[in-house]
């Protein structure tokens, strides 16, 4: 079973009509959505003149037949300090919140789907193939 999970500006993107996301959505038997994507989305929300009309869009995607939210556990912790520690010797940190996204893809076996080309530089992570198209 194919399992993802989106992102920030993938979520934005799809709710912004890009097809490439809907049809990756689509294929998908499980999609992850993380509480820290949720946290910047509505920090985006709350920034923005069309509140209620976004939270609601979110409440009925998250509402959606396999559609999952993921909160940060011990596990998620432990990877985030792997990841963190790793950039940081590499000399490639990233956002903080960037991190703990990749925490939670690695911890659920998921494939990330961004945007975002930073991520290439967690080791172990799974990416989207189009961003690796993008970068590489």
């Amino acid at each position: 079973m194919k399992k993802i999970l989106i992102d920030t500006n993938a979520y934005s993107s799809f709710m912004a009509g890009n097809q490439l996301i809907f049809d990756c959505i689509v294929e998908s038997g499980i999609i992850y959505l993380s509480s820290i994507v949720i946290g910047e989305l509505f920090a985006g929300f709350f920034g923005g003149n069309k509140i209620a009309k976004n939270r609601h869009d979110l409440k009925v995607f998250i509402s959606k037949s396999g559609v999952q939210i993921v909160d940060v556990t011990i596990e998620t912790a432990e990877i985030f300090g792997e990841i963190k520690n790793e950039l940081s010797k590499k000399g490639k940190m990233i956002p903080v919140n960037d991190i703990w996204i990749a925490a939670q893809t690695i911890e659920t076996g998921s494939k990330l789907i961004t945007f975002d080309g930073h991520f290439n530089n967690i080791s172990g992570l799974r990416i989207w193939e189009e961003i690796v198209k993008k970068d590489g």
